[in-house]
C-alpha cells in the first residue's frame, strides 16, 4: 500500500461506519448513565448508597483491565489488523452481558446486590474488550490529524444519535413492553438495544481499515507504561477527561430525579408517546450531534485544547444558571440542557481526537506507537466517569434522606437540584482549566505529522 494512498481522505462510508461503533457504545453508556441508578433504586429495590459503592468498587478492576487491554491490542497481529478483530468477536459477550444487567431475577436483597456486582463488572470488562480497540482504531485509521478529527466527528454524531434514541424511546418502551411491570420492561428494552449494539459493531468492523501499519510491537509493557506517563499532555488530558465525564454522567444520572421530583413529572406522555424525562434527555442529546458537527469548523480558528477550555467554561455557566430555574420552567430547563450538551459535543469530540494526537506525539518522541495503551485512558475515563458520576448522586441521595416515590423535604429537593447543576458545573470547570497546561498545539502537530511521514516512508512496505 502506498503512502500516498494512506494519506488520502477518508471516505464517507468509512467515517459513517466508524461512527456507528460509538452509537453501539452509547446504547449502553447512555442507558446506564440515564437509567441505571434509577433502575437499581426505584425498580430493583437496592439502596442508593449500596449502588454507589458497587459502581466505585468495579472501577478498581477497570484500573487494571483498561491498560492491560491496550497493551494486548497493541501486540495483536492478525489478518484483520491489530484492533478490528475485537469489534467482531468481543461484541458478542458485550451484547449478552448488557442484557444480563437488566434481567432482574427476584433474589433476596443480598442476592440482588451480588447479581448487580457480577453483571455490572462483567459488562464493563466486555466494554473494555471491544471499546479500547475501537478507540485505538482511530489512531491508525489515518496518519492525518485532520482526518482523524473528521472521523471523531462522525463518532460523536453516532454517539449523540445513540443517546437520543435511548433518551427518547427507553422509557416509552419500558412502559409499553412491560405493561406495568418495570422489571420486564427494562429487560425487553435492553434486549433490543443489545442486539442492535452487536450488529453495529460488526458494521464498523466491515467498513473500516487500519492504514498505519508498523512493525510488530517488541517493547515491554513496563517500558510502554513508563514512556506513557512521561507524556505530560497525555496525563493532563486523561485527568481532564475523567473530570468532564464524571460531571456529565452525574448530570445524566440526576435528570430523572430532577424532572420527576423537582419538576413534578408524573410519567404521563406530554408529546406523542414521550414523557418529560424522555423529552428533556432527547432534546438535550440532540445538542451533542450539533456540537460534534460544528467541531471541525471551530478547530479552524482555535487549537483543540483552547476550544475545550472555552466550551467547558460555557457549560459551567449554563449549569449554574440552571440551578435557579423554577419547577414550572420546564422548557427553559430543556433549552439550557440542550445548549450545555452542545458544548459537551464539541468537548468530547476534541478529547478523543486529542488522545490520538498524544499517540502520534508518543511515536514521534520514542519511535514506538502504543495507540491501544494511549487511548485506554479514554475508556477508563468513560467507565470511571460513568461509575463515579452515577455513584456520587447515589451518595448524595442517601445523605439528603431521599426515599423513592415519597414526598421530599426541602433539603432533599435542594440536594437533587445541586447534584443536577452545581456539582457537574464544578467538574466541567476543573476539567477545562487543566487545558491551560496542555502542550500539543497546532504548530507542533504539523511538525509531528511531517516528520512521522518521512520516518514511515523508510519502513518496509507491508
Amino acid at each position: 500500500m502506498s503512502h500516498q494512498a494512506n494519506s488520502a481522505p477518508l471516505s464517507f462510508k468509512e467515517k459513517l461506519g466508524y461512527g456507528l461503533g460509538d452509537m453501539a457504545s452509547n446504547f449502553y453508556l447512555g442507558f446506564f448513565g440515564l437509567y441505571l441508578l434509577y433502575y437499581y433504586t426505584d425498580v430493583y429495590g437496592l439502596a442508593p448508597a449500596a449502588v454507589g459503592v458497587m459502581l466505585l468498587v468495579s472501577k478498581i478492576i477497570d484500573a487494571v483491565s483498561d491498560p492491560v487491554m491496550g497493551l494486548v491490542a497493541d501486540r495483536t497481529e492478525s489478518r484483520w489488523g491489530k484492533y478490528r478483530p475485537y469489534l467482531l468477536w468481543a461484541a458478542i459477550p458485550y451484547g449478552l452481558l448488557g442484557f444480563a444487567i437488566f434481567f432482574g431475577p427476584n433474589f433476596s436483597d443480598t442476592g440482588k446486590l451480588i447479581y448487580a456486582y457480577v453483571t455490572y463488572i462483567g459488562v464493563m470488562l466486555a466494554f473494555t474488550a471491544v471499546n479500547v480497540p475501537y478507540s485505538a482504531l482511530l489512531a491508525v485509521i489515518s496518519p492525518l490529524a485532520e482526518e482523524r478529527t473528521k472521523a471523531t466527528t462522525y463518532r460523536f454524531i453516532g454517539a449523540g444519535a445513540g443517546g437520543i434514541l435511548i433518551a427518547a424511546f427507553a422509557t416509552p418502551l419500558v412502559s409499553w413492553l412491560g405493561g406495568g411491570d418495570d422489571v420486564l420492561g427494562f429487560r425487553l428494552t435492553m434486549a433490543i438495544f443489545a442486539v442492535l449494539s452487536v450488529g453495529l459493531f460488526w458494521i464498523t468492523f466491515a467498513s473500516t481499515k487500519e492504514r498505519i501499519k508498523l512493525p510488530p510491537h517488541d517493547s515491554s509493557a513496563r517500558k510502554d507504561l513508563k514512556l506513557l506517563f512521561k507524556n505530560t499532555s497525555w496525563v493532563l488530558l486523561a485527568i481532564s477527561c475523567v473530570l468532564i465525564v464524571v460531571g456529565l454522567i452525574a448530570r445524566f444520572s440526576s435528570i430523572i430525579f430532577y424532572v420527576k421530583y423537582y419538576m413534578h413529572d408524573d410519567g404521563e406522555a406530554v408529546f406523542l408517546i414521550f414523557d418529560r424525562v424522555a423529552l428533556f434527555s432527547a432534546i438535550g442529546l440532540a445538542g451533542q450531534i450539533v456540537g460534534a458537527f460544528i467541531t471541525p469548523y471551530l478547530t479552524k480558528f482555535f487549537s483543540k485544547h483552547h476550544l475545550v477550555l472555552i466550551m467547558c467554561l460555557l457549560h459551567t455557566v449554563l449549569l449554574i444558571i440552571g440551578y435557579f430555574v423554577a419547577p414550572d420552567m420546564f422548557w427553559t430547563a430543556v433549552l439550557l440542557n440542550c445548549l450545555g450538551i452542545t458544548t459537551f459535543g464539541v468537548v468530547i469530540t476534541l478529547l478523543f481526537a486529542m488522545f490520538t494526537d498524544c499517540a502520534e506525539y508518543g511515536e514521534w518522541q520514542t519511535g514506538k506507537r502504543t495507540s491501544g495503551l494511549t487511548v485506554s485512558a479514554s475508556m477508563f475515563a468513560l467507565k470511571f466517569g460513568s461509575a463515579l458520576g452515577g455513584a456520587i448522586p447515589g451518595f448524595i441521595l442517601g445523605y439528603v434522606g431521599f426515599v423513592a416515590n415519597e414526598a421530599l423535604s426541602d433539603a432533599t429537593m435542594d440536594g437533587i437540584r445541586m447534584m443536577a447543576t452545581l456539582l457537574p458545573a464544578a467538574l466541567f470547570a476543573l476539567g477545562g482549566l487543566l487545558m491551560l497546561f496542555y502542550k500539543i498545539d497546532k504548530t507542533l502537530l504539523v511538525r509531528i505529522e511531517k516528520e512521522l511521514r518521512q520516518r514511515r516512508k523508510s519502513l518496509p512496505q507491508q
